[in-house]
């Protein structure tokens, strides 16, 4: 074997290589085929392992052998050929063939060729020369071979790749040493050494073979990695052996096959990786036509294979793959399934070509493969139960995948699942049944599991899926499915289902306590959300106790609206319960108030979820939780005309009180408005009070009649005493009595309020007993601190019941003219007082006890003290002055008394205190009090010249008044001047009578002003009264100054400032600034500054010299002084316009103080210098440069850049201005920039009006310029655009980059591409504007105005012309528009194309809107298209164009023509689709023009006959068949004719059958009675049999008004107006043509006689007339043909037909 194999590498040297032979003459193309398999070989991403392995399943095996492939890397150099590692591959097959070996020493010569069919997956032309790219010489021993191969050329015949050499190392021994002695050596070994470059990168592709690339190989059964090192720690491969088992449980189903396939991994070191069950589905499916491409012409099915891992796939830490090529790929799909097809791959087998039409196909399909195996997995388990079908369900693509592609496959997926009986619903049987997606329904979780406890209570639920929708199996129905069932559509049950489905089941009464609580929880939870607006308010839900203590139900409704049925509620306390029940009941249900049961109140006490359910059922069904206190609110709101249940009521509370269920604070609150019964037999609710019974009260004996009536007391009724049983308790009338006395505070006197009116019998005296008891009274309202009302208050004050004694004399008097003195006190008063008339309560007629009701008394206005009594002495002497004035004598006699209260000790102060405020003194200013007055001596002299003060009025008192100095002085009269100036201040005189004031007076006033310290007054009495003495004469305080000789220069500036005399007024006159200050004067430096400040600004453009001079010489002086200028002055100078300049009166500010610097920039500016010439200032105010400069003048040439930049003038030529100029000018702004002041390029523009900056291409303005640098040298040239002529500035102009930038020069080449792109017009050379382009490409420009709108386009000289990009098209793949459009791959390259895209919005293609002007050119110049060139345009317009686009545009169509290859144009309104091949062929004979629309032939896939034709007819093209019209006519004499019987030989009764079950289709809408008048009228035709044919005209219309007409003969004629039929014999032994063409003719006949009111269903009758004459109309093949077209006649129909055919 080995000699054989050696003689046949030889021969193949030698005949095929020219090795030691003859000359082989196809070597030539062995050498261009090399140099392709080369090129090919790295310009394609291979991976080589990818293409071992498919050829390892492509080879062919031994009956009984395991396939295997093994791959062991080793770092040994078996080869000798200094590899650093060696990749050895061992395959079990057959072994190399010689045809294996002549394939593998070729190039495009493989073996596997058009064996697609057979199951060979390699495809990619290169197969086992894909080694090369890891080894230069690849070793290959197989069945005798010995043999490698070299990628250098041959030095024999200088070729590489294909040329065999035989070799002798490494032996068999060798390799085997490597694979192990063990075991025997494979037949095939493959040995790489490998690449130096390469072995880092084979080691990672071996460790990560993917644990899953058995699944879908049919013959490889067993795949290992492994490394061999002497020293296995020293590893960096990660073994792997992989196996695959196959369990063909095979079940054939539309042409598919499913099993179970086994997949094991074990990772050495690491042990087993897991092990994984597939269910494999493998469906054929036929290529569609336009879906085969050349590739795999031979194929005519695709073969598709889904697996669904039952258990954690496979990963080996990696991603899991999607899809397969046979072989993974690196394609994630995000599907939870795997698939594999023979896709066509990209060539490095990582992604299928997602764009390829073969593929697309293959993925149209998926979707049906994946609905068949899906629906097998779950409808073919019959035994297994539904809870283990949901886990299937995780296979459907929920999730969406990266690749659109295959979003494209799971939508579809989804949308056949949905059409799909997939889903079981919950039956409660033994029987699965399944249901489509929108068939079924969710239930909330909860509610399974009321359903689940209900029925293991014994509830039925068989009726569960009789609402509406199937309910989706509770296996189902789980959070963990929610996400596929989301996806299916699967939608939760309506909330109105809830509702059927509780009342239908009797979950509410069939079930316990606990679960139905669960169904209230329930409820509860989703009552916002789902329930609150469904009929569950209506259903039976709530339970409560009824009148009669049975259990009823109430629906929600009942309980929640206005006018409520039923009031249901629980106890909030559990030993309330039965209580309120029985009460409840006792009362008769007030109100329809009921309680729920006692086993539901305890139930829900012991519920985990007690809150959420009572908190739904009190705010949203209105259950009240209460207690007994609220129980009884609710019986006193019912109790409002029943007498008897007011006192049960009563009884009711009075026991509650006593068993603690009531606390006494509810039960106050309670009887604010419980139900009294009064003494007429009313209730009443509304009381402000409430009062015991008359009989026996204190109040009755005191009073007599109810004064509280009015007020809204209410006297209790006798009834309340009387004892009585309620509610099996019993109460006596005391206690109740006690009780209402308690609780209702039923009061008497003293313990009740009095009213607000007089009481009768205080009018006249009271008994001793009945005084006592008032006072009493009296005594209990003030320790309850009660206000006691006015008119009870004013009639006790002033009613005459108080028995006193006067002088010892008897009567009565009211409390408040009454006293309570001791007899001594009394006497003493008498006697000292004027007016004595006090009357004494009777002490000897009340006894000591009185004493102890002092303060009742005083509270009723009995006096009962000294001080009171002397005030009581003071009023009534001041009374009479409410009438007359108190005499000389009557003002003595109050002084005398006051001076006998005073040598008797006595207190003095009431007395005093109630007559010292009062107006009865007279003083020299009318009467006054003794406050206001003044006693006038010496001290008060000089006041009064200044004021007008109270002074007492001596002549008229006399000099006796003086004697009563300490009593005056008592009453307040001031005594003495003490200081007294505000009294001066208060009293002062009118402006008008402070004239002629002398200086001492002056004094005084501000002596006052000082001392009092208010100034008000004192300024407006001074305020114009001119009284100080001034430089400029008398002038009021308001125009003076206070002379200061520290800053008096600054008022010495202007004339017209009033200084104060000070050696006229005094030194003291500086004492009192402050006064000075507040009345007007200025006194500091800040009042003389502002009044300054007002002056200058009045005097600024009056200025003098003198002025400004001495202006300037004062702020030296005042400099550095606390006197300094003030901020607000300084602006006012820094502001003003005082200084004059050159060009006018400015502000200092905008002045400059001329100096040599500023001599260079004078040519070009206008600056505002100060005038300092002999006509202005001078010379010497240069004297002053530092205060200038203090106050804004510039003074210095870097101060005043910003002065330079405003000033410029522009040039009267742009020349003018030298680079001196403009380096002067960049220096200014570079000052600027520095001290950050903001500076203005466009004012700077404005002001130069002359394009002022130098460049290549002439004066521009600097927002025109570019400064070049070798960031532009990249992309462009300096005269590619407006750079800066640096030939003109030197290289200095570029160390001013941020100046030029501030003046908008662009300095970056990122910015730059407007102004650049701005110059193009100025460039005609290709070179620089496709430089220029290159560079707009890089900065993404896209043109900002019509002009630039334009691309360049070159002609044969390099010269060419501006166009519109509308005009250009980047590419022309069908080679139409190279007359109409530029086509810009022909003059730029590829790298410039998506620019012109992205900037000028060049289309990739001609549109739609391109294609149809092109075809309005063709339409217009009316040459012939080529059939390529319309091919072209109609694939083009039918895959993106739009009807109505087409429609508007086209005008003509194309049209065959019969004469020629070449296409006519034809206005669309005259040409026809051929419908009907028969009129197609009549009208091309008689026609001399083409009619019918153009159809390439033979039909091409991309422009399907049927795509066309539905566009042709969106566009209005009509069919020839609608459009024709003909006229049939026979010169036939109907006399010489033959009448034949025509249910004889046509009219059978099969004919009429099939037409009466047509026309009793619902579709004809046709009535029985006009049924059998249509069929009578065809039975009631005379048949006239013809020899010749019946001759008939077509004619056909066109929109030039033409018609074209034809003849044409038929064998039957129908004349519905005339009743008449004629047709030629018929012959049935002529042969099939002649019968059908008759067939064909009669049923189109029949059918248009029976139709003609409905001409639409002609055609459908006709194509079964026809066939049933083939039948000839035998009736059980026309009963069987109704059959299957679904017709049938009725009984009406059957009577006629027997009656119109009676023989049968």
């Amino acid at each position: 074997m080995e000699a054989a194999a050696k003689e046949h590498i030889e021969e193949i040297r030698r005949t095929k290589f020219s090795i030691g032979g003859d000359h082989n003459p196809l070597i030539e193309d062995l050498h261009q085929a090399v140099k392709n398999l080369s090129a090919e070989l790295y310009a394609k991403d291979v991976h080589f392992l990818m293409e071992l392995i498919q050829n390892a399943e492509d080879n062919d095996y031994w009956e009984g052998v395991n396939p295997s492939l093994e791959f062991v890397i080793t770092s040994e150099d078996i080869t000798a050929t200094g590899a650093p590692a060696a990749l050895l591959i061992f395959n079990n097959e057959k072994g190399f063939s010689s045809k294996n070996i002549d394939s593998i020493c070729s190039v495009g010569r493989s073996t596997k060729k058009g064996n697609r069919k057979r199951g060979y997956i390699g495809e990619k032309g290169i197969g086992f020369k894909s080694v090369f790219l890891v080894s230069s010489q690849p070793y290959i021993f197989s069945n005798g071979y010995q043999i490698r191969f070299n990628e250098e050329p041959c030095p024999h015949c200088n070729l590489g790749y294909i040329v065999p050499e035989w070799v002798e190392n490494p032996t068999l021994s060798d390799i085997k040493e490597i694979y192990g002695y063990g075991t025997t050596l494979p037949t095939t070994t493959i040995v790489l050494p490998l690449k130096f470059d390469t072995v880092k990168s084979v080691k990672q592709k071996l460790s990560n073979v993917h644990l899953e690339v058995l699944l879908f190989l049919s013959k490889i059964r067993q795949l290992s990695v492994r490394e061999r090192t002497k020293d296995p720690k020293l590893n960096t491969v990660s073994a792997i052996a992989i196996t695959s088992e196959t369990e063909f449980m095979v079940r054939k189903k539309i042409d598919a096959v499913s099993y179970t396939l086994h997949l094991s991994a074990d990772e050495k070191g690491k042990g087993p990786n897991g092990e994984c069950r597939y269910y494999m589905w493998k469906q054929r499916f036929p290529v569609k036509q336009e879906n085969k491409v050349e590739r795999r012409m031979e194929v005519e099915e695709w073969v598709i294979t889904l697996a669904f891992p039952f258990e954690e796939r496979l990963h080996r830490g990696m991603s899991s793959i999607g899809i397969y090529a046979f072989l993974p790929t690196e394609m994630v799909t995000n599907f939870p399934f795997i698939i594999q097809a023979d896709f066509l791959l990209a060539s490095s087998r990582e992604t299928i070509l997602l764009d390829n039409k073969w593929n697309q196909g293959i993925l149209d399909c998926v979707a049906s493969a994946f609905i068949n195996a899906f629906v097998s997995l779950v409808k073919n388990s019959e035994n297994a139960p539904i809870s283990s079908l949901a886990s299937m369900f995780r296979f459907i693509p929920i999730n969406g995948s990266s690749y659109q592609q295959l979003n494209v496959v799971r939508e579809s997926i989804k949308s056949k699942l949905l059409e799909e009986s997939i889903l079981p619903s919950e039956s409660y049987t033994q029987q699965k049944i399944f249901h489509q997606p929108r068939e079924v329904a969710r239930l909330i979780p909860a509610f399974w599991t009321i359903l689940e406890k209900a029925r293991k209570q014994g509830v039925s639920l068989v009726h569960l899926s009789s609402h509406g929708k199937y309910i989706l199996s509770s296996s189902f129905d789980r959070t963990e499915y929610e996400h596929i069932l989301n996806f299916l559509g699967v939608e939760l049950a309506n909330n109105e289902w809830y509702a059927k489905c509780i009342q239908s089941s009797k979950l509410v009464e069939g079930v316990s306590e606990d679960t139905y609580l669960e169904l209230l929880l329930f409820i509860a939870n989703n009552w916002r959300s789902k329930f609150h607006y469904t009929k569950i308010k209506d259903i039976p839900l709530i339970k409560y106790v009824g009148r009669y203590g049975d259990v009823s139900l109430c629906c929600i409704n009942e309980s929640v609206q206005l006018n409520c049925d039923r009031v249901v509620s629980l106890s909030r306390h559990s030993e309330h319960i039965s209580w309120l029940i029985y009460w409840n009941k006792k009362f008769k249900c007030p109100a329809n108030y009921f309680f729920w049961p006692k086993s539901t109140q305890e139930a829900i006490r012991l519920f985990s979820e007690w809150k959420i359910v009572l908190r739904w059922l009190l705010d949203h069904v209105k259950v009240n939780a209460v207690n007994v206190h609220e129980y009884a609110v609710h019986l006193n709101n019912c109790l409002n005309s029943f007498q008897k249940c007011a006192i049960t009521f009563v009884h009711f509370l009075y026991h509650s009180l006593q068993k603690s269920y009531l606390s006494q604070w509810d039960l106050g609150v309670l009887c604010n408005s419980l139900p009294l019964l009064d003494n007429y037999g009313n209730l009443n609710r509304q009381r402000n009070g409430v009062l015991v019974p008359a009989k026996g009260s204190k109040w009755a004996g005191l009073i007599g009649s109810n004064p509280w009536t009015d007020e809204g007391y209410v006297e209790l009724s006798e009834d309340y005493l009387h004892p009585g049983y309620s509610a099996g308790e019993y109460a006596s009338g005391e206690q109740l009595l006690q009780f209402l006395k308690t609780y209702l505070e039923a009061s008497d006197i003293p313990y009740i309020s009095p009213p607000n009116a007089a009481i009768p019998t205080v009018s006249s005296p009271l008994t001793k007993q009945n005084a006592f008891l008032l006072l009493g009274w009296i005594r209990y309202l003030k320790s309850r601190e009660i206000i006691i009302p006015l008119k009870f208050l004013k009639c006790i004050k002033e009613g005459c019941w108080l028995k006193i004694t006067t002088s010892g004399c008897p009567g009565y008097r009211a409390p408040m003219q009454s006293f309570l003195l001791s007899a001594s006190l009394g006497n003493i008063l008498q006697n000292g007082s004027v007016l004595v008339d006090i009357p004494l309560v009777d002490l000897s007629f009340y006894g000591d006890e009185i004493n102890e009701y002092k303060e009742e008394l005083k509270e009723i206005g009995v006096i009962a003290e000294y001080g009171e009594a002397c005030e009581f002495i003071g009023e009534r002497l001041m009374a009479f002055t409410e009438y007359s004035t108190l005499s000389r004598e009557q003002v003595l006699s109050v002084l005398n008394f006051i001076r006998f209260l005073r040598e008797k000790f006595l207190p003095q102060d009431k007395f005093i205190n109630s007559i010292k405020d009062k107006r009865w003194l007279r003083t020299c200013c009318g009467d006054r009090s003794p406050v206001q007055a003044v006693l006038f001596d010496d001290d008060w002299k000089t006041a009064s010249q200044i004021s007008s003060i109270p002074f007492i009025d001596q002549d008229y008192f006399g000099e006796e008044i003086l004697s009563f100095r300490e009593e005056l002085k008592s009453l307040g009269v001031l005594i003495g001047f003490s200081d007294h100036y505000k009294l001066v201040v208060d009293n002062l005189k009118s402006a008008s009578q402070l004239t002629s004031l002398t200086a001492e007076a002056v004094l005084f006033i501000l002596e006052c002003m000082h001392r009092v310290g208010s100034f008000k007054k004192l300024t407006e009495a001074l305020r114009g009264v001119k009284c100080f003495k001034t430089n400029l004469g008398y002038k009021p305080p308001g125009e003076c100054f206070l002379f200061d000789p520290q800053w008096v220069c600054i008022l010495q500036v202007f004339e017209g400032f009033a200084l104060i005399d000070h050696d006229f007024h005094g030194s003291s006159i500086f004492s009192y600034r402050n006064e000075l200050k507040q009345i007007g004067v200025k006194v500091n430096f800040e009042a003389a500054v502002k009044v300054f400040t007002k002056r200058f600004k009045q005097q600024e453009y009056y200025m003098t010299k003198e002025n400004v001079l001495s202006f300037l010489s004062c702020f030296r002086q005042l400099k550095n002084t606390p006197y300094m200028f003030p901020s607000d002055l300084m602006i006012c100078i820094r502001n003003l316009w005082w200084l004059r300049t050159r060009r006018g009166v400015k502000n200092p500010s905008n002045c400059i103080l001329f100096g040599p610097d500023w001599q260079s920039i004078l040519p070009i500016t206008d600056l505002p210098f100060i005038d300092d010439s002999d006509n202005c200032y001078g010379k010497v105010i240069h004297e002053y440069k530092e205060e200038l400069k203090s106050m804004g003048v510039v003074v210095e040439f870097k101060d005043g850049a910003n002065f330079v930049v405003a000033g410029i003038r522009s040039p009267s030529d742009s020349t003018s201005i030298t680079p001196a100029t403009v380096f002067s000018l960049l220096e200014c702004i570079r000052i600027l920039m520095q001290a950050r002041n903001y500076f203005s390029p466009i004012a700077l523009s404005m002001r130069i009006s002359k394009k002022w900056l130098k460049t290549t291409i002439g004066y521009r303005f600097p927002d025109e310029c570019l400064l070049f640098d070798s960031s532009w040298g990249f992309y462009l040239q300096r005269t590619d655009g407006p750079f800066i002529d640096e030939d003109f500035y030197g290289s200095k102009i570029t160390s001013y980059k941020e100046e030029l930038n501030i003046l908008g020069v662009t300095l970056d080449f990122r910015k730059g591409y407007s102004l650049i792109a701005s110059h193009l017009d100025f460039h005609v050379q290709l070179p620089t504007i496709v430089r220029i382009y290159n560079y707009l490409s890089k900065c993404n420009w896209k043109p900002d105005g019509e002009v630039a709108k334009r691309i360049w386009i070159p002609n044969l000289n390099q010269i060419g012309e501006w166009v519109s990009p509308e005009e250009c098209v980047l590419h022309d793949k069908d080679g139409l528009f190279s007359s109409q459009l530029k086509v810009l791959d022909k003059y730029f390259e590829t790298e410039l194309l998506d620019f012109f895209s992205n900037a000028f919005g060049v289309g990739k293609y001609p549109s739609v809107d391109k294609y149809c002007n092109l075809w309005k050119v063709w339409e217009s110049s009316g040459h012939r298209l080529s059939h390529a060139d319309c091919c072209k345009f109609w694939s083009f317009v039918s895959k993106h164009g739009s009807a109505e686009t087409l429609a508007d545009r086209l005008v003509k169509l194309p049209v065959g023509s019969s004469d020629s290859d070449r296409i006519l144009l034809s206005n669309k309104h005259d040409v026809f689709i051929a419908d009907d091949p028969q009129l197609k062929d009549l009208f091309e004979q008689f026609s001399s023009q083409p009619l019918f629309v153009w159809f390439p032939q033979p039909s091409m896939p991309s422009l399907p006959q049927q795509k066309l034709l539905e566009i042709y007819r969106k566009l209005g093209v009509q069919t020839i068949s609608e459009s024709v019209e003909k006229e049939e006519t026979s010169s036939v004499d109907v006399a010489q004719l033959n009448q034949v019987n025509p249910k004889e030989i046509l009219i059978a009764k099969g004919l009429v059958m099939l037409i009466l079950g047509f026309l009793a289709n619902p579709v004809m809408k046709m009535g029985a009675k006009k049924r059998h008048e249509t069929i009578q009228g065809l039975l009631n035709i005379t048949f006239l049999e013809t020899v010749e044919p019946i001759t008939v005209n077509y004619s056909l219309s066109l929109s030039s008004g033409e018609i074209v007409n034809a003849r044409a003969s038929k064998i039957i004629h129908l004349d519905r107006k005339a009743s008449i039929f004629f047709a030629q014999k018929l012959d049935r032994s002529s042969g099939y043509k002649n019968l059908i063409e008759y067939a064909t003719y009669f049923s189109e006949a029949i059918s248009e006689g029976v139709l003609w009111e409905k001409s639409d269903h002609v055609g459908a009758l006709s194509e079964l007339i026809k066939l049933a004459f083939m039948l000839e109309f035998n009736e059980e093949a026309v009963i069987y043909l109704m059959k299957s077209k679904n017709l049938q006649i009725i009984k009406k129909d059957k009577k006629f037909l027997a009656s119109a055919f009676p023989s049968d």
